[in-house]
C-alpha cells in the first residue's frame, strides 16, 4: 500500500513546477504580453500623431477663412491676389474617379474571386491568382505613364470604338454568367428534372437574346461617342480600377476559401445546385470578407496620387453634365502633390494650410469608411452566427 502511494507521489511530482520557475514563467508571459501591447499601441500612436500633425497645420486655414469657402465654392485660384480656395470641385472630382473605379473594379474583382474559388480547377487557380496579384507590384508611376502615353491618345483618337470593344469584352462574360445563374435560380423550384431542364433551356435562350440586345444597343451608343481629351475622369477610373483589382480579388478569394467545404457539401446534400450554393450559401457566408475587400479597394483608389496627377487633366471644375466622365477633373491627392512645392512653407500662408485641410479631409473620410466597414462586418458576423 505504501509503495503505491510513493509511486503516485512520484508520478504527480513529475508535473509539479517549483515556485521560482512559476514566477519566471509568469514574468516571461507578462513581458511578452507587454511587448506585444507596446507594438500594437505604437501603430495606434503613429496614426494618432499623423492625425494630430495634419490637424495642427489644417486648423489655421479654417480659422482664417472658415468652412463655407472650402466646402461650397468651386473657385480654386490659390495664386490669385487675393487667393480663392474653393475645394468643392476638387472634392467632387475625387469622389467621381473613386466611384468610377469602384464601379469597374468591384464586379470584376468579385467575379474573378468567385471563379478562382469555386469554378476554375486548382491547377489553373495556382497560376492565375499570382498573375493577378502581380498587378499590385507594378509602381503607380508605371500605371501613370501607361494612362498618359497609351490610353489617353487612344481615347482621344478612337475612344468610341475602343469603349465599344471594352464593353463587349467585359460585359459579355458577365452577362453570360448572369444568364446561366439566373435561369438556374428561376427553375430551382421545379422538381421534375426533364421539365426543369426544358424550362431552363427556354429561359437561357430568352435571356441570351436580351443580353445580346443590351450589348448591341449600349455598344452602338459607345461606338458613336467623340472624346475631346484623353486625360479625363474615365482614363483615371479605368487605371485605378486595375490598381484596386489585386486587393479586391485577393482578399475576397481568401474570404470565399475560408467558408470551407463543409458548408458547400451541406448545401449540395440538401439538393441545391452549384449556382444556388454559390449565390445563397457561399457568398452570404463570405460577405463580411468581400465587403472588407471592397472597402480596401476603394481606399486604394481614394489615396492614389501619381496616376490621377498624370492622367486626370487637373482641371478644377465640376463636369457638365455632372456625370460626364469624358471631361478633365482634379482630385485632392493630386492637388496636394502638385501645389505643396509652390506653397509658402516658411510663413505658413493660406495656400499652405489649405493643402493640410485637404489631407485632413482624406484622413477623416478613410477613418469613417473603416469604422463603417468594421460595424458592417461585426453585424454580418452576428447575423450569420445567429446572435
Amino acid at each position: 500500500m505504501s509503495g503505491d502511494v510513493n509511486r503516485d507521489s512520484n508520478r504527480s511530482g513529475a508535473f509539479v513546477v517549483s515556485e521560482g520557475r512559476r514566477k519566471m514563467q509568469k514574468a516571461a508571459r507578462t513581458a511578452g504580453e507587454s511587448i506585444l501591447l507596446l507594438i500594437a499601441s505604437f501603430v495606434a500612436i503613429v496614426v494618432l500623431f499623423i492625425f494630430y500633425f495634419v490637424a495642427v497645420d489644417a486648423v489655421p486655414y479654417f480659422q482664417q477663412r472658415g468652412f463655407a469657402e472650402f466646402f461650397t465654392s468651386s473657385n480654386w485660384y490659390p495664386a490669385g491676389d487675393p487667393g480663392e480656395f474653393g475645394a468643392l470641385a476638387i472634392i467632387y472630382g475625387t469622389g467621381m474617379v473613386t466611384l468610377g473605379s469602384a464601379l469597374l473594379a468591384v464586379p470584376m474583382g468579385i467575379a474573378a474571386a468567385v471563379c478562382l474559388s469555386d469554378i476554375l480547377p486548382f491547377s489553373v487557380r495556382q497560376y492565375a491568382k499570382p498573375v493577378i496579384e502581380m498587378l499590385a507590384a507594378i509602381p503607380s508611376v508605371a500605371f501613370g505613364f501607361f494612362a498618359l502615353v497609351i490610353l489617353a491618345p487612344l481615347l482621344q483618337t478612337s475612344g468610341g470604338p475602343m469603349l465599344m470593344w471594352v464593353w463587349w469584352i467585359l460585359a459579355g462574360p458577365f452577362l453570360l454568367l448572369a444568364v446561366i445563374v439566373g435561369s438556374d435560380l428561376l427553375t430551382a423550384g421545379i422538381e421534375e428534372p426533364v421539365r426543369r431542364k426544358r424550362y431552363a433551356t427556354m429561359l437561357q435562350v430568352l435571356f441570351t437574346l436580351l443580353a445580346f440586345l443590351v450589348l448591341y444597343v449600349v455598344g452602338s451608343q459607345l461606338n458613336g461617342m467623340q472624346i475631346l481629351t484623353g486625360t479625363n475622369a474615365l482614363n483615371v477610373s479605368i487605371i485605378l480600377s486595375f490598381m484596386a483589382l489585386p486587393t479586391i480579388v485577393s482578399v475576397a478569394e481568401d474570404s470565399l476559401q475560408s467558408v470551407g467545404r463543409e458548408l458547400r457539401e451541406g448545401s449540395y446534400a440538401l439538393g441545391a445546385t452549384r449556382a444556388e450554393t454559390l449565390v445563397k450559401t457561399v457568398l452570404p457566408a463570405a460577405s463580411s470578407g468581400i465587403l472588407a475587400a471592397v472597402i480596401l479597394g476603394i481606399m486604394r483608389s481614394l489615396g492614389e496620387t501619381m496616376v490621377v496627377w498624370m492622367a486626370s487633366g487637373n482641371s478644377s471644375h465640376i463636369p457638365d453634365p455632372w456625370y460626364n466622365y469624358l471631361e478633365a477633373v482634379r482630385t485632392l491627392t493630386a492637388t496636394i502633390a502638385g501645389d505643396m512645392g509652390e506653397a509658402d512653407q516658411v510663413t505658413g500662408s493660406a495656400r499652405y494650410h489649405v493643402l493640410f485641410a485637404m489631407g485632413l479631409l482624406l484622413l477623416v473620410i478613410s477613418f469613417i469608411s473603416n469604422l463603417i466597414s468594421e460595424r458592417i462586418v461585426v453585424r454580418q458576423r452576428k447575423i450569420l452566427s445567429g446572435q
